[in-house]
């Protein structure tokens, strides 16, 4: 049987998914430390001097978008039409997020089903972050259709269920509209924002996912993308297929 994607969602792992309420044991996306390369850049950048020289402040705010400006990964020609990624603007995309949120579909693996508060805790905890975890809305011909978490996989908590690798790249994916669903978008689209990751972050060797593995329909989406089935991974809250798609095979796969 050929791959298929029903229902195209990859709920979210430890990381950049829901977001616990305040005073929770639960993980977030906010418990790790800047990453190693941020902190030496910052401690061994030279005080600014009267010619302009940066400051560790100033490289701080150049750096703090850990994933190289999202908004400018796009767009991009695929087979389904022109896709672009574009960052959530609360005031824009909150009304549609949460009709997104409350598609029984969507809501058995995000499981942010409620009132718009609920999808706007989850977002203004990444928006509100170090840039780690950018949450996007993907247009396909100007049409927001999908849901799109990109992030930094080895500085998410997901790091500590696998062997992660500097600047992996992770990805979550929710296809909004039922009309949207079952026509092979969601492979299209994961390879095109993968191939996305690798052309804008060199530094990039690995996109990586985890979505659960009784959504059977998001991990066929994954393989038909070009991504590999690497091990089950025990996540808080579900047991994941970790997929991997790698630098040096995209061509291939």
């Amino acid at each position: 049987m050929p791959p298929t994607d029903t229902s195209a969602t990859t709920g979210p792992g430890p990381g950049p998914g829901p977001v616990p309420p305040p005073d929770t044991d639960g993980e977030d996306t906010l418990d790790l430390e800047l990453p190693d390369e941020l902190v030496t850049l910052i401690a061994s950048s030279p005080e600014a001097d009267d010619a302009g020289d940066t400051r560790p402040g100033d490289l701080l705010a150049e750096m703090s978008d850990l994933l190289g400006h999202v908004a400018d990964w796009g767009p991009v020609s695929t087979p389904a039409g022109v896709f672009h990624l574009v960052p959530v603007r609360i005031e824009r995309d909150l009304p549609l997020l949460t009709r997104w949120m409350n598609d029984p579909v969507v809501a058995e693996f995000w499981e942010l089903a409620g009132p718009e508060e609920t999808t706007e805790r989850h977002l203004r905890a990444q928006l509100s972050g170090d840039g780690r975890s950018v949450p996007c809305v993907g247009l396909l011909g100007g049409k927001p259709m999908s849901y799109w978490e990109i992030y930094r996989a080895d500085l998410d908590p997901l790091a500590r269920h696998y062997p992660a690798r500097p600047h992996d790249i992770g990805v979550h994916l929710l296809i909004g509209g039922p009309a949207d669903r079952g026509r092979g978008l969601g492979r299209t689209l994961l390879r095109a924002v993968a191939d996305l990751a690798f052309g804008r972050r060199p530094a990039c060797g690995r996109v990586v996912a985890e979505p659960d593995l009784r959504n059977i329909p998001s991990v066929a989406a994954f393989l038909g993308a070009g991504f590999r089935f690497s091990s089950e991974i025990d996540l808080p809250g579900k047991r994941a297929a970790l997929m991997v798609r790698d630098r040096n095979l995209r061509h291939l796969l």
